[in-house]
């Protein structure tokens, strides 16, 4: 019976991936030094520096916004089959290479998820349909970036 159910649940995504912003905007604008200022169509703010004292780096949101998309796509759907979730976390780290232009290599996604009616099956599952089907940043990414998800159910 379990099957049927995963099997249903990629069918519908009512509310969710439907309606996205077509065309993404904003703007970015130089503060001083090596610091510059974004800020996005919706309002929210950000700040870039490259010496890391007052802002983070672009390579940080790359990474957290890798790790973020996933994280709404692999809810969303152990959500959608029937998992109750008490918790959710993803630990992430991206190895960089050490010349320009110093892309990630690699990228490595834990997440650590809590609750009732987790089984292996719907982890696998979700994070199947996140990355090969979903999640819209790691679609952007380079096909060659070699990106490991690995999880641990109930564990703290």
């Amino acid at each position: 019976m379990e099957d049927n159910n995963e099997k249903s649940q990629d069918i519908s995504l009512d509310g969710y991936k439907e309606n996205i912003l077509e065309l993404n905007k904003g703007w970015l604008e130089w503060d001083k030094d090596l610091i510059f200022n974004v800020r996005t169509q919706m309002g929210y703010e950000i700040e870039y520096d490259a010496n890391l004292q007052w802002g983070c780096a672009p390579t940080e949101t790359l990474l957290s916004s890798v790790a973020g998309c996933m994280a709404i796509d692999v809810f969303y759907f152990l959500k959608k089959m029937h998992a109750e979730v008490s918790s959710f976390k993803i630990d992430f780290s991206g190895k960089r290479k050490p010349d320009p232009p110093q892309y990630y290599e690699s990228i490595d996604l834990l997440i650590k998820v809590n609750g009732e009616g987790l089984t292996p099956k719907k982890l696998d599952r979700a994070i199947s349909l996140s990355h090969d089907k979903y999640c819209s940043v790691y679609n952007a990414l380079r096909k060659d970036i070699k990106v490991t998800v690995s999880y641990k159910i109930n564990e703290d």
